[in-house]
């Protein structure tokens, strides 16, 4: 039999990453579960003890301070240690980007167990977690953000060992670009962006030149400058006011590079777009006309 303490919850609000169980187990020897399925991604930590693990056709030992990863739809099995049955504390989580969380912790079906030494906090996360067990936006909020203090604790020591250095560069590269979309209407430099992925600047340019074909700079700009474009085109907003909205502090520099990267200034870009508006709406008026003297025609 299996002492255990477990919760399970229903997701008020749909989101990126969300609890759908936890709990904690005092197992007796031989004490086993599956071979099943489960619907959604379950991190377990043992807490003490031993055990089995086995997914993808592979069986992994673990002991205290180590855990797994089950994936959702892939057959898990695991079972306690006959003389050192474990204890173990588990998170089932899903939402939009719980996959892509996994994957970079590196974590996986073919890398699913992990180390990490933060036994004490990853407990405490978990009983948070049961502590805060009621319906209601509060407590939900509560057991979600306890969930990625829970998975921040395990990424400090799970590492994509199985990956190439190339999908590393990749990673870092798609992190930075992320960084970028969501921050260009802020005064960030490329050493914001270097220092948020966790590599040196150069090494930044590096990547960057390999995989865009520009530097992280020129990569920044264009994205800032085409975001103004937009406005510029589509609002009436003053051009100082859209400079400020794309990461420009100084309204002079950053007509400088509009018009370094579009060729004329931003009030004079706004202009043209509006006359090719203006030249669409025309010709579409003409044709519209055109259409109604026909129809007149056949009528008549």
């Amino acid at each position: 039999m299996e002492k255990a303490y477990k919760l399970e919850f229903i997701n008020e609000q749909t989101g990126t990453l969300a609890v759908n169980c936890c709990g904690c187990s005092k197992t007796e020897p031989l004490h086993s579960f599956g071979p099943a399925l489960k619907p959604h991604y379950m991190i377990h930590y043992v807490l003490s003890g031993k055990g089995i693990f086995r997914i993808g056709g592979r069986e992994y030992p673990l002991e205290a301070g180590s855990g797994f990863l089950i994936t959702p739809g892939e057959l898990a099995f695991y079972q306690s240690d006959e003389r050192e049955p474990w204890t173990y504390v588990w998170v089932g989580f899903s939402g939009s980007g719980a996959g892509n969380f996994v994957n970079y912790m590196g974590l996986s079906v073919s890398h699913p167990v992990f180390h990490s030494e933060r036994s004490d906090e990853l407990y405490g996360s978990v009983r948070d977690m049961m502590e805060h067990n009621t319906f209601g936006l509060t407590n939900e909020l509560r057991r979600n953000g306890q969930l990625q203090i829970f998975l921040s604790l395990i990424a400090e020591n799970a590492r994509p060992q199985d990956k190439a250095e190339e999908d590393k560069a990749n990673q870092y590269v798609i992190r930075a670009v992320e960084f970028i979309q969501r921050n260009y209407c802020n005064p960030v430099k490329v050493t914001d962006v270097a220092d948020y992925v966790c590599i040196n600047r150069s090494y930044l340019y590096t990547l960057f030149e390999n995989s865009m074909g520009m530097s992280p700079q020129q990569f920044l700009t264009t994205y800032r400058i085409t975001k103004a474009a937009e406005l510029l085109a589509v609002t009436a907003l003053p051009v100082e006011s859209i400079a400020l909205s794309c990461g420009y502090n100084d309204p002079l520099v950053f007509t400088k590079a509009f018009k370094q990267m579009k060729g004329m200034s931003p009030s004079s870009y706004r202009r043209e777009m509006q006359n090719k508006e203006s030249r669409r709406n025309k010709e579409y008026l003409r044709q519209v006309e055109d259409f109604i003297s026909q129809v007149n025609k056949l009528n008549s």
